[in-house]
């Protein structure tokens, strides 16, 4: 059985003319040019289905490049038995129906002229410009590529560079695959295999990520005709089994349709089929087909506001499946695409999907990059590409993000296997989220990505000294998947001397990032040395005191200044929460009938209240009933971005605030993130939020708090 022959998209698919008959096509074409003030019969179908895009184009480049590749393929066949122009004159069709422009078609008609026949680039260039002549180039140079396994990697790179240059090459390779798959069934069982395996893991994803949806969905249902045959066959005879019965979709569009009507919206109603790959996702999804599952509901308007005109109108009228909604209007796909999404219940109960979208963007989501026209003039026509740059490169205003991102990292990624195996990885994710950046930016990044994907996305190789990230405003650390919409603000050390840790590996998501940081390792074996102060900064010393220190953290003697509802009872400061003026206090007998005061706020407060403990009267006495020895503990604690001599920086700070440091520990580096606590003597308690407020101002510090640790009650 051919793919062409059953072709598994053609029953869900509303096409504006029939398939042509390939066999009659060829015998036409063999028949060689007609007159010059007349099209060639074979290549009638393809003006008429331009014309229908572009009324006003000029014919005459495609009469003259259909001539020569005519005359060029002339005696050559294909396995399927047809003569070989049947093939550019199929491609250039395909392309044609979905509105690509006459260059483009140009191209296609003589993509495997210079491959296949005694043609060279400079006749093409000669007879067609430069335009035509590096699409061409292109193509062939994706033919030339052996599919084999053993070169996928250096085929795959080839075929990314090509794109990225400009992406009607790829637009053209796309079309010609389609056409190959529709008539694979003249190969051999593993051939058809091996080739439905390229297409499935390379092809049908870049096709995706163009937005080329039309032949993105056929190109699915050829791939699981052949390497699933078997649920091919179950989900062909359920839609099968689906086509004679009322489709529940039809009451819920008439309803729509007099909904739009009554509010004066002006709006063509479709119902639009899934395809079989669509339809069998949808069943291994919720297991038994409803009847709305095998199609949806397609809202055509003209113009951007009368999609959120529909939307209102839907939500207001019908009941809405809230968690259905996503508005790619206001945030569109990686690949150009733009539609509300909804989801409504219909008069039945029967619940109906619905995309609303205007004219324009239904092209696009169909056609992708190849409904923009070319890319290189300001209207789309075809106009002869402007002077190349210097260096070759060719700058693509409708290249998607992604692609560009990948053309970037390719440079780096000089080894094939590493190429291949992150472009795989890449090629894999399904769906795309967008970041806002602080600067009013947004980034494209995959799901399922990370701060620190985001911060190689915006800074490229700066991103090396990434310290940290606030995400919607709160500080988070590097490993934080990021979600759609989210606003990230990313932290980048000052002194430069700062490297991303191999931790970071475990994070990414990206291509750019996981090279970028392998790169790095590689270049710097040992790490960046003396970042945080090591594996685990030392304790500084504690400062000198004249005073042995009890087991709370307070020199022997100190008046605690704190007057208790006790009489005669000796009275402690916690230490962990180490309370000073002006804090809320209060006090709980611990053994030995002394007294030990908690700021109101400690956690030790709230555990003793819930075992039933009575909580003491306290309060700070006035300054002139403290004696002379009287003195303040304080446990602060300081999260920071670790870097180097920022524990030096740190204890010159305290130090400059007349504190004495009593007691020192930092944590060991998580994330580039580092904890720091200090107990600290003051000479005034007074000074405690200035004091504060300069260990902040530390550069790589980003907040000090008070200790609220818990403690023993006694």
């Amino acid at each position: 059985m051919s793919a062409e022959a059953a072709n598994p998209g053609a029953p869900l698919r509303k096409r504006g003319r029939a398939r042509i008959d390939l066999r009659r096509l060829g015998r036409v074409a063999l028949l060689g040019p007609v007159s010059r003030d007349r099209l060639p019969a074979a290549i009638g179908h393809v003006a008429e289905a331009h014309r229908a895009h572009y009324p006003d184009a000029d014919l005459a480049v495609l009469h003259k490049a259909y001539v020569l590749a005519e005359s060029s393929h002339r005696g050559q066949m294909r396995k399927s038995g047809e003569p070989y122009i049947t093939h550019p004159l199929a491609v250039t069709l395909i392309l044609a129906e979905l509105g690509a422009e006459t260059t483009t078609l140009t191209a296609s008609l003589l993509h495997d002229t210079v491959e296949d026949t005694e043609v060279t680039l400079d006749q093409v260039r000669q007879e067609f410009g430069d335009e035509v002549c590096y699409l061409v180039d292109g193509v062939t140079k994706l033919e030339k590529v052996d599919y084999g396994a053993a070169a996928e990697p250096e085929t795959f790179r080839k075929m990314l560079v090509a794109t990225g240059n400009d992406v009607r090459v790829m637009s053209i390779k796309l079309a010609d695959r389609l056409h190959n798959m529709r008539t694979l069934g003249v190969m051999r069982p593993e051939k058809q295999a091996r080739i439905a395996k390229v297409t499935r893991d390379v092809l049908i994803p870049l096709a995706e990520r163009l937005g080329v949806q039309a032949l993105k969905t056929e190109l699915e249902d050829l791939v699981f005709a052949i390497l699933r045959p078997s649920e091919y066959e179950s989900t062909h005879a359920l839609v099968a089994a689906w086509e004679g019965t009322q489709d529940p979709l039809t009451d819920i569009a008439d309803s729509v349709r007099a909904t739009l009507r009554d509010a004066g919206i002006s709006a063509e109603v479709l119902i639009r089929p899934r395809h079989f790959v669509s339809v069998h996702r949808v069943r291994m999804k919720r297991g038994e087909m409803r009847g709305t599952d095998f199609g949806r509901l397609l809202v055509l308007v003209g113009e951007d506001a009368d999609c959120y005109a529909v939307l209102g109108e839907l939500h207001t009228c019908f009941t809405p499946v809230i968690s259905e909604f996503k508005d790619f209007i206001a945030a569109p796909k990686y690949n150009l695409y733009q539609s509300l999404h909804t989801a409504v219940v219909g008069p039945e109960g029967a619940v109906a999907e619905v995309l609303i979208r205007t004219h324009r963007m239904h092209k696009v989501a169909e056609a992708g990059v190849v409904a923009l026209g070319n890319p290189y003039t300001q209207d789309g026509t075809n106009a002869v590409h402007q002077a190349e740059p210097a260096d070759g490169e060719r700058a693509d205003p409708t290249r998607p993000g992604w692609l560009s991102r990948l053309l970037d990292w390719q440079e780096s990624a000089t080894d094939s296997d590493t190429f291949w195996t992150t472009l795989r990885a890449d090629l894999a994710q399904d769906r795309e989220i967008t970041v806002f950046r602080s600067d009013g930016g947004t980034l494209g990044l995959p799901a399922g990505a990370s701060c620190v994907d985001a911060a190689y996305a915006q800074y490229g190789d700066e991103a090396h000294g990434c310290i940290g990230a606030r995400v919607n405003g709160r500080l988070a650390t590097l490993s934080t998947v990021l979600n759609d919409g989210d606003t990230v603000q990313l932290l980048l050390a000052q002194d430069g001397s700062s490297g991303p840790s191999p931790e970071w590996l475990d994070h990414v998501r990206t291509p750019t990032a996981r090279i970028a940081i392998t790169a790095w390792l590689d270049a710097h074996p040992e790490g960046v040395q003396g970042l945080h102060g090591g594996a685990a900064a030392p304790r500084p010393p504690a400062q000198p005191t004249d005073e042995a220190a009890d087991s709370r953290g307070r020199p022997a003697g100190g008046d605690p200044g704190v007057a208790v509802d006790r009489a005669g009872a000796p009275v402690r400061l916690a230490g962990c929460c180490t309370p000073v003026p002006p804090d809320g206090i209060v006090g709980f007998t611990v053994r030995g009938g002394a007294v030990t005061v908690h700021r109101d706020e400690c956690p030790a407060v709230a555990r003793m209240r819930a075992l039933g403990r009575a909580a003491v009267g306290a309060r700070w006495n006035d300054p002139g009933e403290w004696s002379d020895t009287a003195d303040y503990r304080v446990t602060l604690v300081a999260e920071s971005f670790g870097r180097p001599r920022l524990l030096a920086d740190l204890t010159e700070a305290i130090a400059a605030a007349d504190a004495a440091i009593v007691a020192a520990t930092v944590e060991p580096p998580s994330e580039q993130r580092v904890r720091h606590t200090y107990t600290l003597q003051l000479p005034d308690a007074a000074g405690l939020p200035g004091l504060m407020r300069a260990m902040r101002d530390v550069p790589g510090v980003y907040d000090v708090s008070r200790a609220q640790q818990p403690a023993a009650t006694g």
